[in-house]
Protein backbone atom coordinates (compact mmCIF):
# COMPACT_ATOMS: atom_id res chain seq x y z
CA UNK A 1 0.00 0.00 0.00
CA UNK A 2 1.17 3.31 -0.80
CA UNK A 3 1.39 6.21 1.24
CA UNK A 4 -1.27 8.24 -0.42
CA UNK A 5 -3.38 4.71 -0.20
CA UNK A 6 -2.69 4.95 3.62
CA UNK A 7 -3.38 8.49 4.12
CA UNK A 8 -6.56 8.41 2.40
CA UNK A 9 -8.03 4.70 3.36
CA UNK A 10 -11.45 5.34 4.49
CA UNK A 11 -12.37 4.62 7.90
CA UNK A 12 -15.62 4.77 8.32
CA UNK A 13 -19.01 4.48 5.82
CA UNK A 14 -18.13 7.29 2.96
CA UNK A 15 -14.89 8.09 4.76
CA UNK A 16 -11.39 8.34 3.02
CA UNK A 17 -11.11 9.06 -1.27
CA UNK A 18 -12.68 5.85 -3.03
CA UNK A 19 -13.49 5.10 -6.80
CA UNK A 20 -16.30 7.30 -6.83
CA UNK A 21 -13.79 10.18 -5.40
CA UNK A 22 -13.16 13.25 -7.90
CA UNK A 23 -9.70 13.68 -5.98
CA UNK A 24 -7.12 12.12 -8.19
CA UNK A 25 -3.25 11.06 -7.53
CA UNK A 26 -0.24 11.73 -8.73
CA UNK A 27 3.39 10.84 -8.30
CA UNK A 28 6.44 13.60 -7.97
CA UNK A 29 10.53 13.41 -8.12
CA UNK A 30 12.26 15.22 -5.76
CA UNK A 31 15.31 15.85 -7.53
CA UNK A 32 18.79 16.23 -5.22
CA UNK A 33 22.45 16.41 -5.67
CA UNK A 34 25.33 16.93 -3.38
CA UNK A 35 27.32 20.08 -4.93
CA UNK A 36 30.56 21.15 -2.94
CA UNK A 37 28.83 19.62 0.41
CA UNK A 38 25.67 21.44 0.40
CA UNK A 39 22.38 19.68 -0.90
CA UNK A 40 20.51 21.14 -3.72
CA UNK A 41 17.26 20.43 -4.76
CA UNK A 42 16.19 20.55 -8.92
CA UNK A 43 12.77 23.06 -9.47
CA UNK A 44 11.15 23.02 -12.93
CA UNK A 45 8.91 25.62 -13.82
CA UNK A 46 4.95 24.77 -15.11
CA UNK A 47 4.45 24.51 -18.78
CA UNK A 48 1.13 26.68 -18.10
CA UNK A 49 2.29 29.68 -15.62
CA UNK A 50 5.83 29.28 -15.14
CA UNK A 51 5.84 29.17 -11.58
CA UNK A 52 8.50 26.52 -9.85
CA UNK A 53 7.38 23.04 -9.18
CA UNK A 54 9.02 19.62 -9.22
CA UNK A 55 8.11 17.10 -11.74
CA UNK A 56 5.39 15.04 -11.27
CA UNK A 57 2.81 13.58 -13.26
CA UNK A 58 -0.13 10.20 -13.80
CA UNK A 59 0.16 6.74 -12.47
CA UNK A 60 1.54 4.74 -15.37
CA UNK A 61 0.50 0.86 -15.75
CA UNK A 62 2.73 -1.51 -15.14
CA UNK A 63 4.96 1.13 -13.23
CA UNK A 64 5.37 1.31 -9.42
CA UNK A 65 4.66 5.06 -7.84
CA UNK A 66 8.76 5.82 -8.11
CA UNK A 67 9.05 4.19 -11.85
CA UNK A 68 6.53 7.02 -12.86
CA UNK A 69 8.19 9.79 -10.57
CA UNK A 70 11.42 8.75 -12.03
CA UNK A 71 9.86 8.95 -15.40
CA UNK A 72 8.02 12.49 -14.67
CA UNK A 73 11.57 13.60 -13.92
CA UNK A 74 12.95 12.50 -17.21
CA UNK A 75 10.06 14.01 -19.36
CA UNK A 76 10.36 17.31 -17.86
CA UNK A 77 13.68 18.12 -16.51
CA UNK A 78 16.00 15.42 -18.64
CA UNK A 79 17.05 13.55 -15.23
CA UNK A 80 18.73 10.30 -15.03
CA UNK A 81 19.09 9.11 -11.36
CA UNK A 82 17.88 6.93 -8.92
CA UNK A 83 14.52 7.15 -7.52
CA UNK A 84 13.71 5.77 -3.73
CA UNK A 85 11.13 3.65 -3.32
CA UNK A 86 9.87 4.80 -0.23
CA UNK A 87 7.81 8.19 -0.43
CA UNK A 88 9.27 11.53 1.29
CA UNK A 89 5.70 12.61 1.93
CA UNK A 90 2.86 13.77 0.25
CA UNK A 91 0.74 17.14 -0.31
CA UNK A 92 -2.27 18.68 -2.01
CA UNK A 93 -3.07 20.75 -5.16
CA UNK A 94 -5.81 22.09 -7.47
CA UNK A 95 -4.89 20.52 -10.75
CA UNK A 96 -6.23 22.67 -13.33
CA UNK A 97 -7.84 20.99 -16.71
CA UNK A 98 -9.01 24.24 -18.51
CA UNK A 99 -10.19 27.94 -17.60
CA UNK A 100 -12.81 26.91 -15.52
CA UNK A 101 -12.07 23.47 -14.33
CA UNK A 102 -9.60 22.04 -11.76
CA UNK A 103 -9.39 18.69 -9.70
CA UNK A 104 -7.86 18.11 -6.24
CA UNK A 105 -4.71 16.02 -6.40
CA UNK A 106 -3.00 14.23 -4.10
CA UNK A 107 0.81 14.02 -4.92
CA UNK A 108 3.33 11.49 -3.41
CA UNK A 109 6.67 12.18 -3.46
CA UNK A 110 9.68 9.92 -4.38
CA UNK A 111 13.76 11.22 -3.30
CA UNK A 112 15.32 11.20 -6.34
CA UNK A 113 19.56 11.38 -6.48
CA UNK A 114 20.40 13.11 -9.60
CA UNK A 115 23.11 11.29 -11.17
CA UNK A 116 23.42 13.32 -14.56
CA UNK A 117 20.93 16.08 -16.04
CA UNK A 118 20.62 15.25 -20.23
CA UNK A 119 20.83 17.89 -22.78
CA UNK A 120 18.07 16.65 -24.91
CA UNK A 121 15.07 15.41 -23.00
CA UNK A 122 11.00 15.22 -24.45
CA UNK A 123 10.23 18.49 -22.50
CA UNK A 124 12.88 20.86 -23.43
CA UNK A 125 12.49 24.29 -24.25
CA UNK A 126 8.92 24.15 -22.47
CA UNK A 127 10.90 24.51 -19.27
CA UNK A 128 13.38 26.07 -17.30
CA UNK A 129 15.35 24.05 -14.76
CA UNK A 130 17.18 25.41 -11.95
CA UNK A 131 18.80 24.44 -8.57
CA UNK A 132 18.14 25.61 -5.11
CA UNK A 133 19.48 25.23 -1.63
CA UNK A 134 16.34 23.63 0.16
CA UNK A 135 15.59 26.85 1.91
CA UNK A 136 15.08 28.62 -1.34
CA UNK A 137 13.14 25.83 -2.79
CA UNK A 138 10.63 26.07 -0.24
CA UNK A 139 10.27 29.25 -1.05
CA UNK A 140 9.23 29.09 -4.35
CA UNK A 141 6.49 26.82 -4.25
CA UNK A 142 2.56 27.89 -3.82
CA UNK A 143 1.53 24.60 -1.70
CA UNK A 144 2.58 24.75 2.15
CA UNK A 145 2.82 20.85 2.48
CA UNK A 146 5.48 21.02 -0.47
CA UNK A 147 7.27 23.93 0.98
CA UNK A 148 7.33 22.20 4.71
CA UNK A 149 8.87 18.83 2.74
CA UNK A 150 11.65 20.85 0.83
CA UNK A 151 13.05 22.92 3.61
CA UNK A 152 12.78 19.88 5.99
CA UNK A 153 14.35 17.61 3.30
CA UNK A 154 17.21 15.01 3.91
CA UNK A 155 18.09 12.75 1.67
CA UNK A 156 17.72 8.77 2.11
CA UNK A 157 20.65 6.58 3.27
CA UNK A 158 22.40 5.22 0.45
CA UNK A 159 20.96 2.14 -1.02
CA UNK A 160 17.46 3.30 0.91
Amino acid sequence: MTLVERITAPTGPNEGIGPSSPERVQYAALCYRAQRGKLQILMITSRDTGRWIIPKGWPMEGRSPAECAAQEAWEEAGVQGHAAEVPEGAYSYAKALGPRRAVPCMVEVYPLRVDRLAGQFPEKGQRRRKWFSPEKAALKVAEPDLAQMLASFVPPAAGA
